[in-house]
């Protein structure tokens, strides 16, 4: 007799392992993620769903942890278990009648697990998301943390996206107004003359599908009118109320991410008790949000704001839990680039911290994100190159 330990932390080990054994593609695939270890967070429960849950978990075998949230906000659950033990709780005709209100949202999660998104709709493409989406950034900006004043006039900022392009960047994204910790707004004009100008000259280099990074809707149009194809706002579509309208008019891409107050305030508010489900409960509402304003749900991607009214620790503990924020089922963007948290661990100043910045992708990476925002593109490719592969069915 043989007994070999499989690798736990992907399901493709036991894809692996029952594709050599004859199963075919799909179901290989359908039973691996339905072994997979899952363990769901079930807040604001009744007394009666709390009792429900301890029964149903000893006649299935899931390992069920409750309290009460001591905030005068009911009990909560921690279910843990293979994913196809908890499956059932997600079917009406399955799981306990005093269960019934959890059905909804606990299917929503399996099926964002077993199916994740596959490509992202921006304007007038498609993006595929099967390999890594590397964005490279061009900040034709003062005062950006990491690189401001950097590229000098509209010809350098254009050169420099025509090199990020050949390097192996999908999209680039072109901003006018720093988002750095303390930094002050930009009027629209000024922002409009930065940023237009780049974008028209990088459409007409063909340089591949551009991103505007902007929190206002004037600015967003006239991107949009240039060439754009995709809105990054930083604010989650919080700070200029008529922007999503705009995105959603244009059919542009849209990425939301997460940020609490403004870049002057948001460093007073990084307080949370438990960050990645903190984070993923407001970037779910954020992403409905934009649903319901017209925004298609295929082109919307969202991002958890590294850096953004975030602690380092906040930051580490953010990265090792991105799965919370993947099971949202929204593809995920992450913004690692030369942050601060970085330099936190390597020690490394901001001009030196892109290896650490492509390390942090490779995490991401095998985490679930399948966007990074980067400035040096050729490095980010390599590792993620690296990681991709070791994701990759054989």
């Amino acid at each position: 007799m043989n007994v070999t330990a499989l690798a736990a932390h992907t399901p493709e080990a036991v894809r692996a392992a029952l594709a050599a054994r004859g199963w075919e593609a799909q179901p290989a695939w359908f039973a691996a993620i339905g072994i997979q270890p899952f363990v769901v967070l079930i807040e604001d429960i009744t007394e009666a769903e709390r009792e429900a849950l301890v029964h149903w978990g000893t006649k299935s075998g899931a390992d069920v942890l409750t309290g009460d949230s001591g905030l005068g906000a009911g009990a909560w659950a921690l279910v843990a278990g293979a994913a196809s033990r908890i499956a059932p709780l997600a079917r009406y005709d399955r799981a306990p009648a005093e269960l019934a209100r959890l059905a909804p949202a606990l299917g929503r999660l399996l099926a964002a697990r077993a199916e994740p998104p596959r490509s992202w709709a921006i304007r007038g493409a498609e993006l595929s998301l099967d390999q890594p989406v590397i964005i490279g950034i061009i900040n034709v900006t003062p005062d950006s943390f990491s690189d401001g004043g950097h590229l000098a006039s509209v010809d350098a900022a254009i050169e420099h996206g025509a090199q990020l392009a050949a390097h192996g960047a999908r999209l680039l994204d072109v901003g006018g107004e720093s988002t750095r910790p303390g930094a002050a707004p930009v009027p629209v004009k000024e922002e409009i003359a930065r940023v237009v100008p780049v974008i028209e000259g990088l459409v007409q280099r063909g340089a591949g599908p551009i991103s505007v990074d902007t929190r206002k809707a004037e600015v967003a149009r006239a991107a949009l009118d240039a060439g754009a194809a995709v809105v990054n706002d930083v604010s989650g579509l919080r700070f200029d109320p008529d922007l999503g309208g705009v995105a959603a008019q244009a059919e542009a891409g849209v990425i939301v991410m997460h940020m609490r107050g403004t870049p002057a305030t948001m460093d007073d508010l990084a307080k949370y008790a438990h960050v990645a489900p903190e984070v993923a409960a407001e970037l779910a509402a954020l992403a409905e949000q934009a649903e319901r304003g017209g925004i298609a749900r295929e082109r919307i991607v969202v991002d958890p704001g590294f850096g953004f009214a975030k602690t380092a620790t906040h930051n580490f503990r953010l990265l090792d839990e991105l799965a919370t924020i993947v099971a949202l089922g929204y593809p995920v963007a992450v913004g690692l680039s030369r942050k601060r948290f970085l330099g936190a661990a390597t020690g490394r100043p901001v001009e030196d911290r892109d290896r650490a910045t492509a390390v942090a992708c490779a995490l991401a990476w095998e985490r679930g994100a399948r966007l990074f925002r980067v400035h040096d593109v050729t490095l980010a490719r390599e590792a993620l190159a690296l990681a991709s592969a070791t994701t990759k069915p054989t």
